[in-house]
């Protein structure tokens, strides 16, 4: 193999491909990155043997090869180079790959790329394409609430419905705490609905790897359910699905409130994350205290923690109240991260009780809803 590419460009496919590598693994070769031509392109794959992310980039090839080397190391070198080309000549006899650029060269052994796991193609299964325009977002205010504790598996994942007939796709992801549910149009040609769950980690890295340039992403899952695939315009994502059932989220949906708050999402966000320097010390237990408004002042959301060795803190945001008063109390880093991907000026937060969970929307879109379980206050 004799390539030559630009350093910015094998930089970053690097570090897309970088985050499917397996940083725990008896086999040697997952800690690696598979380097290989095709055509005129030079093909960067990685895989955990959970998810495995293939990209394609340009180059100009003077001989055809493969390769597998150190993930870490080559990154570490390659974002270390300045902007410029960087040749790349694998010697096959020793598996040692020689990156020139500038006044740089190295040499890296690698392991042969015959020992690398063969990833699936996007053309198997069943195939459908889905728009980019506001899937990034979708997937943000979806996964936050994906559990990372694999103790449950099925609930580090999210359940994927796609309904072809009622022209929707929702998406919903729960903890035990909290749970979130987005829904959006969805059309295309299946044979009927279809129910997965694909983890977590795949969608963020999905999210992760769409440039702007990417219109649609071509999606396949396998005949069995067994395996997922996306396809952007020089990205492969592939992702084994979760097995199992999801639970029912629609139960833990509330019904009905008996007060609405209607707030600044970006105050509230700040009077949050003040607090939550004191409550780290404190369970992370943020109170709210809603003080409806009267004919001479607005209502409030009055924000606050205390640690009893390290001290309090108290904060007051300006907001509608239909109903109340009421205290309750949230987890600091659930609000927080509600709070920061609801994408929305305004947010809506719907309460019953200081015991019943709280149901937050983005003022305007009734898409989404995402609900936190309250925690306990102690008097």
């Amino acid at each position: 193999m004799n390539v030559t590419c630009q350093q910015e460009q094998l930089a970053r496919g690097l570090s897309l491909v970088g985050r499917a590598v397996a940083t725990r693994s008896t086999l040697p070769v997952l800690a690696n990155i598979l380097m290989a031509t095709d055509d005129s392109r030079l093909r960067l794959s990685a895989t955990n043997l959970e998810v495995g992310i293939t990209y394609w980039m340009p180059v100009q090839v003077d001989s055809p090869g493969a390769i597998t080397v150190p993930a870490r190391l080559l990154s570490d070198f390659v974002n270390s180079l300045p902007a410029s080309q960087v040749v790349m000549t694998l010697d096959e006899r020793t598996q040692t790959l020689r990156l020139c650029a500038d006044r740089y060269d190295a040499e890296v052994k690698g392991i042969d790329a015959a020992d690398f796991p063969v990833l699936p193609t996007v053309e198997q299964g069943l195939r459908f394409s889905l728009a980019t325009s506001g899937l990034r977002e979708m997937i943000s205010r979806v996964t936050v609430a994906a559990a990372s504790d694999e103790s449950r598996p099925i609930l580090t994942g999210i359940l994927t419905q796609l309904d072809p007939d009622a022209g929707l796709m929702t998406l919903a992801a729960a903890d035990g705490f909290r749970l979130s549910v987005f829904r959006d149009e969805f059309h295309a040609p299946l044979p009927g609905p279809i129910s997965i769950i694909v983890p977590a980690r795949a969608l963020v890295e999905l999210a992760r790897v769409m440039s702007d340039e990417d219109t649609e992403v071509d999606v396949a899952i396998t005949d069995t359910l067994s395996q997922i695939l996306f396809r952007t315009r020089n990205v492969d994502l592939v992702s084994q699905l979760i097995s199992g059932s999801f639970p029912d989220y629609e139960k833990i949906m509330p019904s009905h409130h008996t007060i609405r708050v209607v707030t600044n999402t970006k105050a509230l966000h700040g009077a949050v994350r003040m607090a939550s320097f004191f409550a780290r010390d404190a369970a992370n237990v943020v109170r709210l205290e809603l003080r409806p408004g009267t004919e001479e002042s607005p209502g409030t959301v009055q924000v606050s923690a205390q640690a009893a060795e390290v001290g309090a803190n108290h904060g007051e945001v300006e907001a509608a109240i239909d109903g109340g008063p009421l205290e309750i109390a949230f987890n600091a880093k659930y609000l927080l991260d509600i709070l920061t991907v609801i994408g929305t000026d305004q947010i809506t937060v719907d309460l019953s009780t200081a015991s019943s969970p709280g149901v937050f929307r983005a003022v305007g879109d009734q898409a989404f809803t995402h609900v936190i379980m309250p925690m306990h206050i102690g008097r």
